[in-house]
């Protein structure tokens, strides 16, 4: 009998030394930016779901692939992933960024000097220098087509298939036997 008040006692301290931090709402993707020294505007608006772990390395999902328009173009597919600290997303992949007409994958995202309002995207050939303050709220994201939707489907994009080129070099193959026939 004596025992069982110093249970109950015991129960109820440690579910009252639980860490606070398990009872807070988790922060959102854009919380999560902000604490790490980065624009809340580099994701859009649509994002499903996003887990970040001990490391920084974070996936989101977004609703759908889309665009959204800042100076130039910025294409998010439905996943995006990289490691992110203080100032910095590294290893980035599923954001391509539009130079004329050809689209580039965004490999890294930094902020040197945040009094200086820049923000860097390197797109493997160069580093893209914006205004921070592009960045400043989430943009609204147009929904994009797959390729598969667009009629394209055994073709790819000439940037993507240099950009994923080891030598860095656009190998193409052509077919013999269609070729022919259309000559003909």
């Amino acid at each position: 009998m004596v025992f069982l008040p110093l249970v109950c006692f015991a129960v109820l301290s440690m579910i009252a030394c639980l860490d606070s931090r398990q009872l807070k709402q988790p922060a959102s993707v854009y919380d999560v930016l902000k604490a790490h020294g980065l624009p809340m505007g580099l994701l859009p608006k649509g994002v499903r779901d996003f887990e970040i772990d001990e490391s920084g390395r974070f996936q989101v999902h977004l609703d759908q692939a889309c665009n959204a328009k800042f100076e130039s173009e910025l294409h998010y597919d439905r996943n995006v992933s990289g490691t992110l600290s203080y100032g910095q997303i590294v290893a980035l992949s599923g954001i391509s960024a539009q130079d004329l007409f050809l689209w580039f994958p965004v490999k890294e995202i930094r902020v040197d000097i945040p009094s200086s309002g820049i923000i860097y995207f390197d797109v493997g050939v160069v580093f893209k220098q914006f205004s921070l303050s592009l960045f400043e709220t989430p943009p609204d994201c147009v929904a994009v087509r797959t390729l598969d939707q667009a009629g394209v489907q055994n073709g790819k994009l000439i940037a993507e298939a240099v950009s994923k080129s080891k030598s860095g070099k656009l190998r193409y193959q052509l077919d013999q036997e269609s070729f022919g026939k259309d000559a003909l």
